[in-house]
């Protein structure tokens, strides 16, 4: 087993990764943003870019970890050290490309939690904690693109579907992935043993301190993201499986810009 971080290491780098988000999308995003009622994509569009910003900052985290810890940032290291790499035998360590259909089941249970229970898991959590429910405001893309003036506005407009796939880039891959799947779960059995997928996951949920109400839905299809990179040991699995929301917004996203919603 490579060297394993202290549980104030792993809370530590957590810490570095949810305090930007929290302060860049709840006291910058409060004083920056225009007034969502007078000019809601103005306010949603500020909110994405001080998203993105966050979003960035974990890559970058992640790129300084890798750097103090192995020297470098040439691509070998960063395949060794964040686990971009085929899938393979829990026993035997040796690749296997037939372990990539692991990917199709889990899949299908990101689908299901996302689109058959993500409302009533966050109904549930919100109506347990009502302090954690979505403010009015533009917090989320959905109130983002709720008003049918914030359509009609983004046809034609390329810039934001651009954005759009910025922020996920740095979302599903370069930033959330890199850093919990990549940097943290190599490093967490020290302290975690088996269950270090687990605890990675709990943290995951727990980081999106930024939109707190979708916080069940994150633990949920946070667990199918974790168990497949930490069992075949590939964080590719991890991204690939986190992607297909993206994806899939993306294109509802095309959608918007060609005016076809």
């Amino acid at each position: 087993m490579r060297e394993q971080y202290s549980l104030a290491k792993i809370l530590g780098i957590w810490a570095l990764a949810v305090a930007p988000m929290g302060i860049l999308g709840w006291i910058v995003f409060s004083l920056v943003a225009p007034d969502f009622e007078s000019d809601p994509l103005g306010s949603g569009v500020t909110r994405i870019v001080l998203l993105t910003l966050g979003l960035v900052w974990l890559f970058v985290l992640s790129m300084i970890i890798v750097r103090r810890e192995e020297g470098d940032l040439r691509w070998a290291t960063l395949k060794r050290r964040l686990r971009l790499n085929a899938p393979r035998e829990p026993s035997t360590g040796v690749p296997r490309a037939m372990l990539w259909l692991w990917v199709i089941p889990f899949l299908v249970g990101v689908v299901v939690i996302e689109l058959v229970l993500a409302s009533a898991l966050e109904n549930a959590w919100v109506s347990v904690f009502p302090f954690l429910a979505e403010p009015q405001g533009g917090y989320s893309f959905d109130a983002i693109l709720g008003s049918q003036e914030v359509l009609q506005r983004l046809v034609g407009a390329w810039w934001f579907f651009a954005l759009f796939v910025i922020l996920s880039v740095f979302n599903t891959i370069l930033g959330e992935e890199f850093l919990f799947r990549g940097v943290l779960l190599p490093r967490m059995e020290g302290v975690f043993g088996r269950g270090s997928w687990v605890a990675n996951n709990v943290l995951f949920a727990l980081y999106h301190v930024h939109v707190p109400w979708v916080m069940p839905n994150a633990f949920l299809t946070g667990l199918l993201y974790t168990y497949p990179a930490y069992r075949y040991r590939s964080t590719w699995m991890s991204i690939i499986l986190h992607s297909a929301q993206s994806v899939y917004i993306g294109f509802l996203v095309l959608g918007i810009v060609l005016g076809l919603a």
